[in-house]
Protein backbone atom coordinates (compact mmCIF):
# COMPACT_ATOMS: atom_id res chain seq x y z
CA UNK A 1 0.00 0.00 0.00
CA UNK A 2 2.97 2.54 0.50
CA UNK A 3 3.34 2.62 -3.16
CA UNK A 4 7.04 4.72 -2.41
CA UNK A 5 9.02 3.11 -4.99
CA UNK A 6 12.47 4.64 -6.28
CA UNK A 7 10.85 5.47 -9.94
CA UNK A 8 8.33 7.40 -7.23
CA UNK A 9 10.84 8.93 -5.43
CA UNK A 10 13.01 10.41 -8.32
CA UNK A 11 9.75 12.06 -9.81
CA UNK A 12 9.60 13.56 -5.95
CA UNK A 13 12.92 14.92 -6.47
CA UNK A 14 12.06 16.95 -9.71
CA UNK A 15 8.85 18.09 -8.51
CA UNK A 16 9.00 20.08 -5.00
CA UNK A 17 5.10 20.02 -4.97
CA UNK A 18 4.92 16.07 -5.12
CA UNK A 19 7.26 15.31 -2.79
CA UNK A 20 4.96 17.22 0.15
CA UNK A 21 1.88 14.93 -1.77
CA UNK A 22 3.74 11.79 -1.60
CA UNK A 23 5.30 11.88 1.78
CA UNK A 24 1.87 13.05 3.71
CA UNK A 25 0.06 10.91 1.62
CA UNK A 26 3.14 7.95 2.60
CA UNK A 27 2.19 8.99 6.39
CA UNK A 28 -1.63 8.92 6.01
CA UNK A 29 -1.21 5.32 4.51
CA UNK A 30 0.81 3.69 6.92
CA UNK A 31 -1.46 4.85 9.97
CA UNK A 32 -4.18 3.51 8.00
CA UNK A 33 -2.75 -0.11 7.15
CA UNK A 34 -0.85 -0.17 10.74
CA UNK A 35 -4.18 0.61 12.08
CA UNK A 36 -6.01 -2.02 11.01
CA UNK A 37 -3.59 -4.14 12.24
CA UNK A 38 -4.15 -3.66 15.84
CA UNK A 39 -6.72 -3.21 18.24
CA UNK A 40 -8.36 0.24 19.12
CA UNK A 41 -6.83 0.48 22.53
CA UNK A 42 -3.18 0.13 21.02
CA UNK A 43 -3.58 3.94 20.16
CA UNK A 44 -3.72 5.04 23.63
CA UNK A 45 -0.13 6.86 24.63
CA UNK A 46 1.25 9.13 26.84
CA UNK A 47 1.25 12.83 26.52
CA UNK A 48 5.08 12.94 26.18
CA UNK A 49 4.84 10.66 22.93
CA UNK A 50 2.87 13.14 20.68
CA UNK A 51 4.88 16.29 21.79
CA UNK A 52 8.54 15.35 21.97
CA UNK A 53 9.77 15.83 18.86
CA UNK A 54 8.29 19.37 19.11
CA UNK A 55 10.53 20.91 21.67
CA UNK A 56 13.02 22.01 19.17
CA UNK A 57 10.69 25.30 17.86
CA UNK A 58 11.38 26.23 21.66
CA UNK A 59 14.77 26.94 21.95
CA UNK A 60 16.10 30.10 21.27
CA UNK A 61 18.58 30.66 18.60
CA UNK A 62 21.45 33.17 19.18
CA UNK A 63 22.44 35.68 16.05
CA UNK A 64 25.90 35.00 16.62
CA UNK A 65 25.31 31.29 16.71
CA UNK A 66 23.27 31.66 12.94
CA UNK A 67 25.74 30.34 10.21
CA UNK A 68 24.44 29.84 6.87
CA UNK A 69 22.94 26.83 6.65
CA UNK A 70 21.68 25.17 3.20
CA UNK A 71 18.47 23.13 3.80
CA UNK A 72 17.90 20.31 1.08
CA UNK A 73 14.75 18.69 0.28
CA UNK A 74 15.14 14.89 1.32
CA UNK A 75 13.77 11.56 0.03
CA UNK A 76 15.33 8.23 0.47
CA UNK A 77 13.99 4.73 0.26
CA UNK A 78 15.37 1.64 1.67
CA UNK A 79 13.97 -1.89 2.63
CA UNK A 80 14.08 -0.22 6.18
CA UNK A 81 13.07 3.38 6.05
CA UNK A 82 11.63 5.69 3.81
CA UNK A 83 12.26 9.59 4.57
CA UNK A 84 10.80 12.84 3.11
CA UNK A 85 11.04 16.01 4.06
CA UNK A 86 10.68 19.23 2.53
CA UNK A 87 11.61 23.15 3.10
CA UNK A 88 10.12 26.45 1.95
CA UNK A 89 12.65 27.46 -0.83
CA UNK A 90 13.60 30.46 0.42
CA UNK A 91 13.86 30.14 4.26
CA UNK A 92 17.96 30.27 4.03
CA UNK A 93 18.07 34.23 4.15
CA UNK A 94 16.50 34.23 7.88
CA UNK A 95 20.03 31.87 8.71
CA UNK A 96 18.69 31.32 12.62
CA UNK A 97 15.47 30.05 11.84
CA UNK A 98 17.25 27.83 8.86
CA UNK A 99 19.45 25.99 11.79
CA UNK A 100 16.09 25.19 14.07
CA UNK A 101 14.32 23.39 11.25
CA UNK A 102 17.33 21.99 10.45
CA UNK A 103 17.74 20.65 14.08
CA UNK A 104 14.45 19.62 14.27
CA UNK A 105 14.22 17.70 10.72
CA UNK A 106 17.82 16.27 12.64
CA UNK A 107 16.51 15.16 15.46
CA UNK A 108 13.46 13.27 14.04
CA UNK A 109 16.05 11.92 11.17
CA UNK A 110 18.23 10.78 14.28
CA UNK A 111 15.25 9.35 16.35
CA UNK A 112 14.01 7.28 13.06
CA UNK A 113 17.73 5.91 12.88
CA UNK A 114 17.72 4.45 16.21
CA UNK A 115 15.11 2.58 15.66
CA UNK A 116 16.39 1.20 12.38
CA UNK A 117 19.21 0.14 13.99
CA UNK A 118 17.22 -1.38 16.32
CA UNK A 119 16.40 -3.96 14.20
CA UNK A 120 19.91 -5.41 13.22
CA UNK A 121 19.65 -7.40 10.00
CA UNK A 122 15.74 -7.95 10.46
CA UNK A 123 13.49 -5.88 8.16
CA UNK A 124 10.33 -4.74 9.25
CA UNK A 125 6.90 -5.99 7.92
CA UNK A 126 6.42 -2.65 6.76
CA UNK A 127 9.48 -0.14 6.20
CA UNK A 128 10.02 2.37 8.80
CA UNK A 129 9.05 6.32 7.76
CA UNK A 130 9.42 9.78 8.49
CA UNK A 131 7.77 12.28 6.09
CA UNK A 132 8.29 16.10 7.74
CA UNK A 133 6.95 19.33 5.55
CA UNK A 134 7.73 22.87 6.66
CA UNK A 135 5.81 25.43 4.97
CA UNK A 136 6.10 29.39 5.53
CA UNK A 137 2.84 30.52 6.85
CA UNK A 138 3.35 34.00 7.26
CA UNK A 139 5.93 36.44 6.36
CA UNK A 140 6.38 40.31 7.56
CA UNK A 141 9.47 42.64 8.14
CA UNK A 142 8.61 41.92 11.68
CA UNK A 143 7.49 37.95 11.88
CA UNK A 144 8.21 34.94 9.94
CA UNK A 145 6.33 32.08 11.34
CA UNK A 146 6.96 28.56 10.48
CA UNK A 147 4.61 25.53 10.85
CA UNK A 148 6.07 21.89 10.88
CA UNK A 149 4.17 19.25 10.33
CA UNK A 150 4.57 15.22 10.01
CA UNK A 151 4.47 11.25 11.10
CA UNK A 152 7.47 9.20 12.02
CA UNK A 153 6.36 5.64 11.76
CA UNK A 154 8.69 3.03 13.75
CA UNK A 155 6.12 0.35 14.12
CA UNK A 156 2.48 -0.09 16.27
CA UNK A 157 -0.94 1.25 15.56
CA UNK A 158 -0.01 4.16 14.03
CA UNK A 159 2.44 6.84 13.19
CA UNK A 160 3.85 9.27 16.02
CA UNK A 161 2.93 12.89 15.11
CA UNK A 162 5.46 15.56 14.36
CA UNK A 163 3.94 18.93 15.30
CA UNK A 164 5.55 22.28 15.44
CA UNK A 165 5.60 25.84 14.86
CA UNK A 166 8.53 28.47 14.61
CA UNK A 167 7.96 32.06 15.31
CA UNK A 168 11.02 33.74 14.39
CA UNK A 169 11.45 37.42 14.77
CA UNK A 170 14.23 39.10 11.94
CA UNK A 171 14.21 42.80 13.21
CA UNK A 172 15.95 40.84 16.79
CA UNK A 173 17.44 37.84 14.80
CA UNK A 174 15.43 35.45 17.43
CA UNK A 175 12.76 32.96 18.04
CA UNK A 176 10.03 33.99 19.76
CA UNK A 177 8.83 31.38 22.47
CA UNK A 178 6.46 30.64 24.24
CA UNK A 179 7.87 31.67 27.75
CA UNK A 180 8.64 35.09 26.56
CA UNK A 181 5.40 35.29 25.18
CA UNK A 182 3.46 35.49 28.40
CA UNK A 183 5.35 37.43 30.71
CA UNK A 184 3.97 35.86 33.91
CA UNK A 185 1.63 32.54 35.54
CA UNK A 186 -1.33 35.05 35.69
CA UNK A 187 -1.50 35.60 32.02
CA UNK A 188 -0.46 31.24 31.17
CA UNK A 189 -3.91 30.92 33.51
CA UNK A 190 -5.73 33.49 31.76
CA UNK A 191 -4.48 31.60 28.28
CA UNK A 192 -5.67 28.56 30.21
CA UNK A 193 -9.32 28.99 30.77
CA UNK A 194 -10.03 30.76 27.50
CA UNK A 195 -8.57 27.57 25.68
CA UNK A 196 -9.88 25.32 27.96
CA UNK A 197 -13.42 26.39 27.96
CA UNK A 198 -13.20 26.68 24.32
CA UNK A 199 -12.13 22.50 23.62
CA UNK A 200 -14.83 21.81 26.45
CA UNK A 201 -17.48 23.86 24.45
CA UNK A 202 -16.14 21.62 21.68
CA UNK A 203 -16.08 18.41 22.89
CA UNK A 204 -19.70 18.98 24.39
CA UNK A 205 -21.14 20.16 20.59
CA UNK A 206 -19.75 17.03 19.34
CA UNK A 207 -20.78 14.57 21.62
CA UNK A 208 -24.57 15.79 21.94
CA UNK A 209 -24.92 15.02 18.29
CA UNK A 210 -24.02 11.72 19.02
CA UNK A 211 -26.12 8.50 19.69
CA UNK A 212 -25.51 8.20 23.89
CA UNK A 213 -28.19 7.73 26.78
CA UNK A 214 -27.13 10.12 29.37
CA UNK A 215 -24.93 8.78 31.66
CA UNK A 216 -22.65 7.36 28.58
CA UNK A 217 -22.64 11.04 27.99
CA UNK A 218 -21.91 12.30 31.06
CA UNK A 219 -19.07 10.22 30.93
CA UNK A 220 -17.47 10.78 27.82
CA UNK A 221 -17.54 14.74 29.21
CA UNK A 222 -16.10 14.17 32.27
CA UNK A 223 -13.22 11.84 30.43
CA UNK A 224 -12.71 14.91 27.72
CA UNK A 225 -12.81 17.23 30.45
CA UNK A 226 -10.08 15.63 32.39
CA UNK A 227 -8.09 15.60 29.08
CA UNK A 228 -8.36 18.95 28.65
CA UNK A 229 -7.67 19.62 32.04
CA UNK A 230 -4.46 17.88 31.72
CA UNK A 231 -3.07 19.18 28.54
CA UNK A 232 -3.88 23.06 29.38
CA UNK A 233 -2.14 22.98 32.67
CA UNK A 234 -1.07 27.15 33.12
CA UNK A 235 2.21 26.59 32.49
CA UNK A 236 4.64 27.71 29.00
CA UNK A 237 5.47 23.58 28.32
CA UNK A 238 1.88 23.18 27.49
CA UNK A 239 1.56 26.23 24.66
CA UNK A 240 4.78 25.78 23.50
CA UNK A 241 3.48 25.40 19.70
CA UNK A 242 1.85 28.53 18.27
CA UNK A 243 1.77 30.77 15.55
CA UNK A 244 0.72 34.45 15.40
CA UNK A 245 -2.35 35.52 12.71
CA UNK A 246 -2.24 39.02 11.60
CA UNK A 247 -4.51 42.06 10.70
CA UNK A 248 -4.45 44.26 7.60
CA UNK A 249 -1.98 46.13 9.20
CA UNK A 250 0.56 43.69 10.20
CA UNK A 251 0.10 43.37 13.71
CA UNK A 252 -1.05 39.99 15.89
CA UNK A 253 -4.88 39.99 15.98
CA UNK A 254 -4.71 36.36 17.83
CA UNK A 255 -2.67 33.74 18.47
CA UNK A 256 -3.16 30.17 17.44
CA UNK A 257 -2.15 27.45 19.74
CA UNK A 258 -2.09 23.97 18.39
CA UNK A 259 -2.10 20.64 20.05
CA UNK A 260 -0.83 17.53 19.12
CA UNK A 261 -2.93 14.18 19.16
CA UNK A 262 -2.66 13.17 22.58
CA UNK A 263 -2.41 16.17 24.47
CA UNK A 264 -6.08 17.37 24.99
CA UNK A 265 -7.67 14.67 23.44
CA UNK A 266 -6.98 10.90 21.40
CA UNK A 267 -5.37 10.40 18.67
CA UNK A 268 -8.56 9.96 16.67
CA UNK A 269 -9.41 13.48 16.88
CA UNK A 270 -5.96 14.46 15.53
CA UNK A 271 -4.23 17.98 15.90
CA UNK A 272 -6.74 20.48 17.64
CA UNK A 273 -5.92 24.32 17.64
CA UNK A 274 -7.55 27.18 19.12
CA UNK A 275 -7.37 31.12 18.09
CA UNK A 276 -7.06 33.10 21.26
CA UNK A 277 -7.68 37.04 20.50
CA UNK A 278 -5.28 39.90 21.20
CA UNK A 279 -7.99 41.19 23.89
CA UNK A 280 -6.95 38.13 26.22
CA UNK A 281 -3.05 37.78 25.57
CA UNK A 282 -2.25 41.70 25.40
CA UNK A 283 -2.50 42.17 28.70
CA UNK A 284 -0.41 39.20 29.42
CA UNK A 285 2.57 39.72 26.72
CA UNK A 286 6.21 40.46 28.16
CA UNK A 287 6.77 44.39 27.50
CA UNK A 288 9.92 43.22 24.85
CA UNK A 289 7.03 41.87 22.44
CA UNK A 290 3.87 43.66 23.10
CA UNK A 291 4.14 46.44 20.20
CA UNK A 292 3.67 43.46 17.72
CA UNK A 293 0.25 42.91 19.46
CA UNK A 294 -2.60 44.86 17.77
CA UNK A 295 -4.15 47.56 20.22
CA UNK A 296 -7.81 47.90 21.12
Amino acid sequence: MLGFNKGIAMNIVVNRRALRASALALAVGLVLVAGCKRDAADTAAPVADGSTAAQPANIETPADAAAPVELRDVIENTPQAVVGISYPTDIARYPGLAKALSDYAGAARGELQQAVDGLGNDKPTMPYELSLSFEKVLETPQLVVVSADGSRYTGGAHGEPLVARFVWLPEQQQMLTADKLVADAKGWKAVSDYIGDQLRERVATRLSSEDMDPGQLQESLRSASRMIADGTEPSAENFSQFQPLTGTDGKISAVRFVFPPYQVGPYSDGTQTVDVPASVLAPHVGTAYAGLFARG
